[in-house]
């Protein structure tokens, strides 16, 4: 391969169509680096049985290590969108990759104790904080002229969200696939997702850049956009009140329907399904994600650009699948909690999409990258969840909490219904 395929130049012309390291167009190389991010982040979700059993760790703890890497996402979803802007998608979508080899390496040593855990699933967080921040708005600028010119306008957001939900379900079908029936259940599937991400480290560094404005940050000729860093962590677009009033309302319900789906409720059917739970929640796990994949080129005809929607029937979809989710725990039915990871997976499938395509509307081209950001940071928020379901579990009845997260599901349904056609970004 030539030098100038290699090495990026310095003053290249970010608006003429970039060479790629294959004929493929260069938005396959990014998806195949979100898939890797994503496998990293959801991989541990089926092993929890696997953590309370071999190394005796409580529900609150397993529930802790579920959550903790929100802990990790936040920060990287809101600060990586934003320096992505200023100094380009490449070296931050670089930094994401390496955060990735490091949270599975930490990962692999779990056996050694409860901290390489709680380290390895921060760096985990930080890795798909960075995907879906300025991994996404890479995606959908490689989804578009010049790159991709005959990608519909949806291709972008479509393409991330296939990318992040197969991922996820990918990571967690061979974690726990390995944790049921392959050897050093413990280490294996890290080492196994170490392998898949490796290479990307030098495909990521190859594709070309699309960071918007033609400002050069510092001396070294990189793109992006003129000030201080830290002035570009203010985000214009986040005050929009259709953002305010609609998206944030609905973007927290995403994921925890996924964490719901397939984090807390495989640890309470743990007597129903054992000696299979691992298995168990591995199949939760798939079948929440590859129904969230299969819904998601429906989602794009569901989104309208003169209401909420999409919002509007993804939120409901969740609300419904929540339903199931605590009546199977009360009669204690596994084949009514897969019902029930389906119906989640679904809804949160068509509020990823319509979320995002929404997000892709509001903001400005500066500040993509960190509305999407913000909205990724709020979505995984409800990951948190399970986490505080365990803990507010050892004062109220669990049953009381579940029912009165139900009630909130319904008045965010209500919420985004009321302003479904308002607000709504001129063109």
């Amino acid at each position: 391969m030539s030098a100038r395929l290699s090495t990026p130049i310095a003053g290249a012309d970010l608006t003429a169509p970039a060479e790629s390291p294959s004929r493929a167009r260069p938005w396959r190389l990014l998806w195949g680096a979100m898939f890797a991010c994503s496998w990293g982040g959801n991989q541990f979700s089926p092993l929890l049985l696997m953590y309370v059993h071999e190394q005796h760790f409580s529900e609150v703890a397993v529930t802790t290590l579920l959550g903790v890497y929100v802990l990790g996402l936040i920060p990287a979803l809101l600060l990586a969108g934003s320096l992505s802007d200023r100094h380009g998608r490449r070296p931050v979508m670089v930094v994401g990759v390496v955060a990735a080899l490091i949270g599975s390496g930490m990962l692999a040593l779990g056996p050694l104790g409860f901290s390489w855990l709680m380290a390895g699933r921060l760096l985990s967080g930080v890795t798909v904080g960075v995907a879906m921040s300025a991994g996404m708005s890479w995606m959908k600028e490689l989804s578009q002229s010049p790159h991709d010119p005959r990608a519909e306008a949806a291709s972008g957001a479509r393409r991330g969200s296939l990318a992040f939900t197969l991922g996820s379900a990918f990571g967690a079908l061979v974690a726990g696939v390995l944790a049921q029936w392959g050897p050093i259940p413990r280490m294996l599937p890290f080492l196994i997702h170490l392998a898949v991400a490796l290479p990307f480290l030098v495909l990521v560094a190859r594709l070309p850049e699309t960071a918007v404005g033609a400002v050069r940050a510092g001396s070294g000729g990189v793109p992006g956009v003129g000030g201080p860093w830290w002035a570009q962590l203010r985000i214009p677009s986040a005050a929009h009140r259709r953002f305010v009033r609609v998206v944030a309302v609905a973007a927290p319900w995403i994921f925890a329907a996924a964490a719901m789906g397939y984090g807390y409720l495989p640890t309470r059917l743990a007597d129903q399904t054992a000696p299979w739970g691992i298995a168990y929640a591995t199949a939760a796990t798939v079948i929440a994600l590859g129904a969230s994949s299969a819904i998601q080129p429906l989602a794009r005809r569901i989104h309208s650009l003169e209401s909420a929607r999409g919002l509007g029937v993804g939120t409901t979809g969740i609300a419904a699948g929540l339903v199931l989710v605590v009546l199977a725990i009360v009669v204690g039915s596994p084949v009514l909690g897969l019902v029930a990871n389906a119906v989640l997976g679904c809804g949160f499938g068509i509020s990823l999409v319509s979320g995002l395509l929404e997000v892709q509307r509001i903001a400005g081209g500066r500040d993509l990258a960190g509305l999407t950001g913000v909205f990724y940071a709020l979505a995984y928020a409800g990951f948190l969840l399970p986490t505080l379901i365990s803990a507010l579990a050892l004062v109220v009845p669990a049953i009381d909490i579940l029912v009165t997260v139900l009630l909130l599901a319904v008045v965010a349904i209500a919420a985004v219904r009321v302003s479904s056609r308002r607000h709504l970004p001129e063109g």
